[in-house]
């Protein structure tokens, strides 16, 4: 649902972003593309080629931007529709007045039924392979993760962005879900010359820390807390959660990669749990979860180990957030954004949520 608040800006946006697509000046610094449409699609080649990705982006990844001096990596939702994620990173950087020394890259994981191009790297289309760093079936070397990796470096390649400080890996729904992963699984997070913060919004489902699950202590049903996000009487959690034991015997794949950290597959598979669970809670997060994301819509996980995370998106991250903050000691961030369900757009292009994605 988008509220006034959110409309306006992101239609002022729409209809700016026209005329920030003129040509500038050959004088001047050149104009960022915002369109996603051939002029904006880039190539990212691994190791030299032939495999390569594509991605949208707002400046050329492959010759110098000094005026560039921080980045936004946005990863799409289960549709895999990168235009429209890129579409709505660039609204937000127009609203928050970015585009100017902010590059965005929208990355596009294409999967067997989409149109790709030759040496495109495939991954499968269902299940969580892409969002957790699984391998590409078309190129059993690479992972999903590998391809944030790329991007990572290209970014801190200082020959070409000698003036990036900052990049943020933000991802809504299904990409949320990558983020989350990646976070505590990436092995490129300590570059040096950058500082790379991450934005999880909206994700069905995380990966578990520990073995332990959150347990309701008072009414965690969607429609009351639905009803009650709808309500004028202030912002409340969804639940009161303690944590405890799981009963593995409902669901023996509970604690099992992605979900968990048993049975670490992947990109994943070079750590251990406790390297995981590490870099979880040493690394700058910040959660944004829908006031009104509490309906089973949108590509809902439903499966009985997402299940046992919480009955709702918004549920589940406040479970989670609560649990790496105020147990596990993670400095980290959540925001609850107002009058926001399961929407990308209503999400990103919040003044709330402007100086976190462009900090």
């Amino acid at each position: 649902m988008l509220s006034r608040t959110h409309i306006l800006p992101v239609l002022a946006a729409v209809l700016a972003l026209a005329f920030v697509s003129t040509p500038a000046p050959a004088s001047a610094t050149p104009a960022p593309c915002t369109t996603p449409m051939t002029a904006c699609a880039r190539w990212i080649m691994f190791g030299g080629g032939p495999a390569r990705s594509m991605v949208y982006a707002t400046y050329p990844l492959d010759v110098p931007q000094p005026a560039v001096t921080r980045a936004l990596i946005m990863v799409h939702g289960a549709l895999r529709n990168a235009d429209h994620y890129f579409e709505t990173a660039t609204a937000a950087g127009f609203v928050a007045g970015a585009l100017d020394d902010t590059i965005i890259v929208a990355p596009h994981f294409v999967a067997s039924p989409d149109q790709r191009a030759a040496n495109e790297v495939v991954w499968p289309e269902g299940g969580n392979s892409w969002r957790s760093g699984g391998m590409s079936p078309s190129n059993p070397a690479l992972s999903s993760f590998d391809f944030i990796d790329e991007l990572v470096r290209k970014l801190a390649d200082k020959k070409n962005f000698p003036n990036l400080t900052k990049i943020v890996v933000a991802g809504h729904s299904a990409g949320g879900q990558l983020v989350t992963r990646y976070e505590m699984a990436n092995r490129v997070h300590g570059t040096p010359g950058v500082a790379i913060s991450y934005v999880v919004a909206n994700p069905s489902s995380y990966a578990w820390p520990t073995a332990v699950r959150p347990l309701p202590t008072g009414d965690a049903d969607p429609t009351d807390a639905y009803r009650e996000a709808l309500g004028d009487d202030g912002e409340k959690l969804h639940a009161n959660f303690t944590y405890g034991p799981f009963d593995a015997a409902k669901v023996p794949a509970y604690d099992r990669w992605p979900a968990g950290l048993e049975n670490l597959s992947g990109y994943a598979a070079a750590l251990t749990a406790d390297q995981l669970r590490k870099q979880l809670v040493e690394r700058p997060t910040t959660y944004l979860l829908g006031q009104v994301d509490v309906l089973p819509l949108g590509g809902f996980d439903s499966s009985p180990a997402a299940m046992a995370q919480g009955p709702t998106r918004r549920a589940r991250g406040e479970a989670f957030f609560k649990y790496v903050t105020e147990v596990l000691g993670a400095k980290q961030k959540a925001i609850i954004v107002p009058e926001c369900g399961h929407n990308d757009r209503c999400i990103f292009t919040t003044n709330l949520v402007l100086p976190v994605i462009f900090p």
